[in-house]
């Protein structure tokens, strides 16, 4: 079966999903789609009166549906209707997906999908496993710590996977009781609008999820800056964040999640798999043409098998054939904007004036689209851009050391503290290194996520604050409150 589609035979929702229903307002943004820079759409931009309407809209269905104080167990039925109805309507929600953004659509139908479901169905299986604690006091008195939702949630998603990240957000903050303002990136707004209809069409109460469209420095602004708005959540840059925190702080301080920005580490020994770590390495950075926050984008390698992990790389990168994303089978990725793709190509061309070497890569596609070649830079310090910055595209960076003390201080990094991999048989090495690797996930002889959903994901340094996924994701939808009675 292919999951091939006509890009212009799709119908594409182009307004704002409040209380349930679509809500129009003027054309303002062009949506175009990175695998051959057409027009699809214009979406328009929510102002602060569209922001207030949809936290209006999500406080009344909280206090209409009594979600926050139904039983869990109803809560959880009815999270679990909707990724099932998520998955039944896969094929359309693929196609929204990948017609604007970077994904392509059989990876969309097999991968992101799928696992947005299952997390949803993690996530709602907290509903009514997790409640507050009684604990321990002097005899005639009673303590518990009580657990309650926050209310309104106000969530922002970036355009790299704009399914699996409404996942991450909607997910925990529904199971927890709370109802959702969310975001999606201006440049990727058709599927969240499509998951939001789906809700409704499940069961779940109108006005639960509103989906507003927009940029950052309106809509992003009207949501963080909103009195309404009991809790932040964001997923993108580190600037980014940084401009979220500063508008949070001026409009009053409020709880919030950032799952920001890395320029992740890849160690490798000489005492590992070469096949095995090369694979790793190039999953860590080849994927969605390296578009991820936690791309293992820094190569640090022990200097006896530099060379051979160098020659292996340069093959396996120019393996790599692009596709549009509407097309199956699935070909190499396209960064998601030209915007993206100059900026990304600036800093290669200001590594390379600086003295770096390119082993391959560094050059567009010859072909319609915003297509780059998967580039490797070698002759590089820490000081260089190509390390400093994050690229957010398939460039990578290749180091070499002697020692281990050499190869943590390759490895870390003055801004970001995401993600790092770790390569080596040996286990004291392992355990010694994860220890002292800077980053807020360690993977060892692997480089990705699990399908699982428990490990939390979040950074150290400014690669955010609090964290997504696992139970502390549900947790960071709740609030406490701790109360002694005197019997």
């Amino acid at each position: 079966m292919t999951h091939s589609f006509d890009p212009q035979k799709i119908t594409l929702p182009t307004a704002h999903f409040v209380g349930g229903s679509y809500v129009d307002g003027p054309e303002a943004l062009d949506v175009r789609a990175p695998s051959d820079g057409r027009l699809l759409a214009a979406i328009p931009c929510a102002d602060r009166e569209i922001v207030d309407r949809a936290v209006t809209s999500a406080r009344a269905a909280l206090k209409t549906s009594g979600w926050a104080g139904s039983q869990p167990r109803a809560r959880l039925k009815a999270l679990h209707a909707w990724a099932d109805l998520i998955e039944k309507e896969a094929a359309y929600l693929a196609q929204l997906e990948a017609i604007c953004s970077s994904r392509p659509v059989s990876q969309v139908v097999e991968g992101d999908i799928r696992v947005t479901a299952e997390q949803i169905r993690f996530f709602a299986e907290f509903s009514d496993k997790e409640g507050g604690d009684l604990v321990p006091t002097s005899d005639g008195q009673l303590g518990f710590i009580a657990a309650e939702p926050y209310g309104v949630i106000g969530a922002i998603t970036p355009w790299n996977f704009p399914i699996s990240m409404a996942g991450w957000k909607l997910g925990p903050a529904l199971a927890a009781g709370n109802a959702v303002v969310l975001k999606p990136s201006e440049m990727t707004p058709f599927s969240t609008l499509y998951m939001a209809e789906l809700s409704v069409r499940a069961g779940l109460p109108a006005g639960l999820i509103n989906v507003v469209l927009g940029d950052g420095p309106v809509t992003g602004n009207a949501i963080t800056g909103h009195p309404g708005i009991d809790k932040v959540s964001f997923t993108g840059s580190t600037r980014a964040g940084g401009l979220i925190m500063e508008n949070i702080a001026r409009h009053g301080i409020r709880p919030m999640t950032l799952e920001l920005g890395g320029k992740s580490p890849q160690v490798v020994f000489a005492d590992a798999d070469p096949e095995q770590t090369v694979d790793c390495l190039a999953r860590g950075i080849l994927p969605n043409a390296g578009q991820f926050c936690v791309a293992g984008s820094r190569m640090i390698v022990q200097r006896q098998i530099a060379e051979e992990i160098a020659e292996k790389l340069a093959v396996r990168f120019g393996e790599e054939s692009p596709a549009a994303t509407w097309d199956d089978p699935a070909g190499f990725s396209p960064i998601i904007s030209q915007n993206q793709l100059n900026r990304m190509d600036g800093i290669v061309r200001a590594a390379l004036a600086e003295g770096a070497e390119l082993i391959c890569g560094g050059e567009w596609f010859d072909r319609p689209g915003s297509f780059y070649r998967p580039t490797l830079i070698a002759g590089v310090d820490n000081a260089s851009p190509a390390v400093r910055e994050e690229i957010f595209g398939p460039v990578a960076t290749f180091q070499t050391f002697e020692t281990e003390e050499e190869a943590v201080a390759l490895a870390s990094h003055e801004t970001y503290g995401l993600c790092a991999g770790l390569h080596t048989k040996d286990l004291s090495r392992a355990m010694r290194m994860t220890g002292r690797l800077q980053a807020g996930t360690v993977w060892v002889n692997r480089y990705g996520r699990s399908s699982d959903h428990i490990l939390p994901t979040g950074g150290w340094k400014s690669s955010g604050l609090g964290k997504d996924l696992g139970r502390e994701a549900y947790l960071a939808n709740r609030r406490t409150k701790s109360v002694l009675i005197d019997l």
